[in-house]
């Protein structure tokens, strides 16, 4: 079976202010990366919207209607410190969650070994009732959600190697022991929270690096840390919150890894998924704002996800 790849054009359309981090230009790049013949092997899809009651899966109907209501006619709005809606955001948000339940209905289905979705905006900072670092909709938890709801999935596990801790998602399950939260990231960095000391109901793992860290370094946090969780926790699915301002480019944290690092991470991922849940593998794109970076450790990622 081949790797899916969801892309859609309807993701450049969320617009954000000149100068902004999270733009249109990082789903360029990464097309520009994958429409290379060596990706000649990935079966492709369009991003459909989601249906609201599973965007409810992990948002309050209230937050789902205030979002809504806040959308500009025209313009530009910011609704808090780093996030932004346009006239079109409401809807490209729906279809980037739309795109994160189809990876997992293709997945789980057995109609792909594994799946990246290249979406924006991301979402591992929204909260259930508030947006939150570019974050309008949280892919990964919806995803989760849409896993346990749909297909009967028991036992999930997100993996998060965004340099920005994911708070949240792990605010979304702090009390669910069905699903296992696991990230890597820098420390201190916004939004200041993923410290070794908050661990839920036994279902949340950090493993925070420090500004200047490298390749040794995030393979001891993900060896000793969050491939051990991983392990015993047995899911039955692996969700990637696949973040890539890790890299030694990207501009907005201070950790240095390279494209071989995010390859070493997603394959040791996969030698879990084969033991574990038959190989079923979710990426859905979170952070990574320079654009070569992105590109480069996406292009690495998914030739490791087409290995499968």
């Amino acid at each position: 079976m081949a790797t899916l790849l969801i892309q859609d054009p309807i993701f450049r359309q969320h617009r954000v202010p000149p100068g902004h981090p999270e733009r249109p230009e990082r789903l360029s790049a990464i097309e520009t990366a994958l429409a290379h013949d060596a990706f000649a092997g990935l079966t492709r899809a369009r991003a459909p919207s989601a249906l609201p009651d599973r965007i409810l899966l992990a948002h309050t109907a209230a937050y789902v209607n205030e979002l809504q209501a806040a959308v500009p006619a025209e313009g530009v709005a910011q609704i808090e410190a780093d996030s932004y809606l346009c006239p079109e955001s409401f809807a490209v948000a729906l279809c980037a969650a739309g795109a994160a339940c189809l990876a997992v209905d293709t997945v789980v289905g057995g109609a792909a070994a594994n799946a990246f979705a290249a979406l924006r905006p991301p979402g591992h900072h929204a909260e259930t009732d508030k947006p939150m670092g570019f974050c309008l909709f949280n892919n990964a938890a919806i995803a989760a959600r849409h896993a346990q709801d749909k297909h009967g999935i028991g036992r999930v596990a997100i993996v998060d190697w965004d340099v920005h801790h994911g708070n949240g998602t792990q605010a979304i399950f702090w009390s669910d022991p069905s699903v296992l939260y696991a990230s890597t990231h820098q420390m201190p960095l916004y939004p200041g929270t993923g410290a070794m000391s908050e661990t839920g109901v036994g279902n949340i793992v950090n493993a925070p690096l420090a500004a200047g860290d490298e390749g040794d370094e995030f393979a001891e946090a993900m060896g000793e840390r969050i491939l051990p969780a991983l392990e015993a926790f047995a899911p039955d699915l692996i969700i990637i919150s696949a973040g890539f301002d890790a890299h030694w480019r990207d501009p907005l944290a201070s950790v240095n890894l390279k494209k071989s690092d995010f390859a070493w991470a997603t394959k040791a991922v996969m030698d879990i998924a084969d033991r574990r849940c038959g190989g079923r593998i979710v990426s859905l794109l979170e952070g990574g704002y320079d654009l070569t970076g992105l590109a480069d450790s996406v292009a690495a990622h998914v030739t490791t996800l087409m290995q499968a």
